[in-house]
């Protein structure tokens, strides 16, 4: 039996468990990495893909940076196992093509983030001699977006294979409308200019050229009253927090006040906004408290959430109306077996 006789679109339900796996790992490297940041733990090797020349270097668990890093490198190749067995399941059970191509760049996504990380070490100064860190800092930005990048893939390919999506109980009865997808992907973009913005200003250490939040200076006032690079790249996070703000109010608005989305995601609809209330509160702490690390690594974690859900309403918008797909396929032996040519406009 060949491979592609193999594949259908039902539910299955062990690889639709699976998908939840990379997933859920992810999460937790997302935290780790965070945490490994906060604490200033990038360097606690200055070797990779091995940590001291081994898998399990010596004192890691007793030793607080050691211990940071390598969860975190452990995580990350949890994430690249875990991801390969599923594109190997995909490949091999999934009808749609587009979700098949979805888990190969995914995958390959992962071991790009891999190599970045492992780059940001090797290229580090404290290995080279250079003069500056530049080069090393942009590997560091490049890891943490495509951290964003794979959460999001993750959660893609977690819903569509979900029973909901694939017996339509997900997504809109009908099409939502070109501004709302514009809107909702526009919302993304901006959550995900402000996260590269909290990147460096993370790994820029300027977390607190400004000491005082929601005011710039102590003295109440709104605009700092000196200015250096750390200064601008604070403030322009903040300006950028206000962006994120508004966005993700337009767009749970253009959701509440459009009957198709509103009765399609109902109270899930204020996930964003919740995030987005617990993100603010945790940035001012984070500045409260002079870069508390467990508030800092919060905060990141928070905002890569506020991402994904962003990302999800989106995702879940571009779901085609039963309407749309063959009366053939309808009328099939298999009610949930959907054609492959439909399924890619999915």
């Amino acid at each position: 039996m060949s491979v592609k006789s193999q594949r259908t679109s039902q539910y299955k339900p062990g690889l639709a468990w699976f998908c939840s796996a990379p997933l859920i790992v992810a999460v937790a490297l997302l935290y780790a990495g965070g945490f490994t940041t906060s604490i200033e733990a990038g360097m606690a090797f200055l070797d990779w893909p091995l940590s001291n020349g081994t898998l399990n270097p010596e004192g890691w668990l007793q030793d607080r940076e050691m211990r940071a890093e390598h969860s975190h490198r452990l995580l990350g190749m949890a994430v690249g196992f875990l991801s390969m067995i599923m594109v190997f399941w995909t490949w091999k059970k999934e009808e749609r093509r587009w979700l098949r191509n979805l888990s190969m760049i995914c995958l390959v996504t992962v071991i790009l983030q891999g190599v970045m990380g492992g780059m940001r070490v090797r290229f580090d100064q404290l290995n080279t001699g250079a003069e500056n860190n530049l080069l090393a800092q942009s590997f560091v930005l490049a890891h943490a977006m495509g951290a964003q990048v794979v959460l999001c893939l993750l959660v893609s390919i977690s819903l569509a294979q979900s029973r909901n999506w694939i017996e339509r109980k997900a997504g809109l009865r009908e099409p939502a409308g070109v501004a709302f997808r514009i809107v909702g992907v526009g919302t993304c973009l901006f959550i995900l200019v402000q996260i590269l913005l909290g990147a460096v200003v993370r790994h820029g250490d300027a977390g607190l050229a400004l000491v005082s939040f929601p005011h710039s200076t102590p003295d109440g006032d709104w605009l700092p009253t000196y200015w250096n690079w750390a200064v601008v790249v604070n403030f322009a996070h903040r300006v950028g927090a206000l962006a994120v703000v508004l966005s993700v109010l337009a767009f749970v608005a253009k959701i509440w006040t459009d009957k198709n989305t509103r009765k399609a995601f109902g109270i899930l609809a204020f996930l964003p906004l919740f995030l987005l209330a617990v993100q603010v509160f945790l940035g001012a702490t984070v500045v409260w408290t002079r870069l508390n690390e467990h508030a800092a690594t919060l905060h990141t974690l928070t905002g890569a959430f506020l991402l994904a859900s962003c990302w999800m309403l989106t995702f879940l918008s571009f779901r085609l109306p039963l309407t749309e797909f063959k009366l053939e396929s309808l009328a099939s032996s298999d009610p949930n077996h959907f054609n492959d040519s439909a399924s890619t406009s999915a």
